[in-house]
């Protein structure tokens, strides 16, 4: 009984939230409930992937706190709050960026949040791309990758500042042609759940949406600890960009643990959430 029940879980749990998770949100825009129902249905979705990566886990040793709890809630404060500062600002910045006015707004609003979600990935994956060719990208980015296990929270550990240039990498071409408020609304509640399964230690079921999708069997290669090793998978939402930079891969023999995990030439790199936030400005880095 109880092994038929981890199946189920382990089934369910991908199609709960991409199509619930996401699903409900639009239901919440739709019907011109409160923004605060959007906060709180992240909030419901973090406990369940807290409570699933217990109960189903890839790997044990990702559920052990390594003085990381503190920190990791502090970026995902910091991280969360700034994208709902943005929302509330856009409507005073987006007329000014409108170029192309050709935004479908007759289509329906999951059929607008997909579209946003296609367009932004290519934005963000190209981000990211670029942070681990140049030098002060990186920077930025390292705090990413300094994290010596993976779970749910491990996407919302972000510098601001990195954060920051993903977002405009991936919301200037929808700005551009006059995306909506509440799409971009939805887009962050999809970017919060995808961070969550993307860097989830539930072991859920794939299949073959990995050659698709870029979840956590897809990129826990990311956060392989050498760049030779780790240079890969860059996709936020889908592979798709990642195929058409030749950077996509998945070795079904390979298993990531913690002794993969981190940054090989900073082995040392610090662990204080305000430590982390001035590390890229230290003269001295590498």
């Amino acid at each position: 009984m109880i092994r038929n029940v981890m199946w189920l879980v382990r089934l369910l749990y991908l199609p709960l939230f991409l199509l619930v998770g996401n699903g409900v949100a639009v239901y919440l825009v739709a019907e011109g409930f409160n923004a605060g129902w959007l906060g709180l249905l992240i909030l419901v979705f973090i406990g369940i992937s807290f409570a699933t990566e217990r109960l189903i886990p890839y790997d044990r040793a990702f559920n052990e706190p390594q003085q990381d709890q503190r920190r990791d809630v502090l970026h995902a404060l910091m991280n969360e709050s700034l994208n709902v500062i943005g929302i509330a600002v856009l409507p005073l910045i987006a007329g000014l960026l409108v170029l192309a006015p050709i935004w479908p707004s007759s289509w329906p609003l999951v059929f607008q949040l997909l579209l946003a979600i296609l367009i932004s990935d290519i934005g963000i994956t190209l981000a990211h791309f670029a942070s681990h060719r140049l030098r002060l990208l990186w920077r930025l980015h390292a705090i990413h990758h300094s994290v010596k296990r993976l779970y749910g929270f491990n996407g919302l550990m972000k510098h601001p500042l990195h954060q920051f240039i993903e977002t405009v990498a991936g919301t200037t071409p929808l700005l551009i042609i006059g995306v909506p408020q509440n799409v971009l609304m939805l887009l962050v509640v999809a970017v919060v759940l995808q961070l969550l399964l993307q860097h989830s230690n539930v072991a859920y079921f794939t299949g073959p949406l990995k050659k698709v999708l870029a979840i956590n069997s897809v990129h826990r290669f990311h956060h392989a600890n050498t760049a030779k090793e780790g240079d890969v998978n860059f996709g936020l939402f889908t592979t798709l960009t990642d195929r058409f930079l030749g950077t996509a891969y998945f070795d079904s023999e390979r298993t990531i643990g913690t002794k993969d995990l981190g940054i090989a030439s900073e082995p040392n790199y610090p662990t204080n959430y305000w430590q982390q936030l001035m590390q890229p400005f230290q003269r001295n880095r590498r």
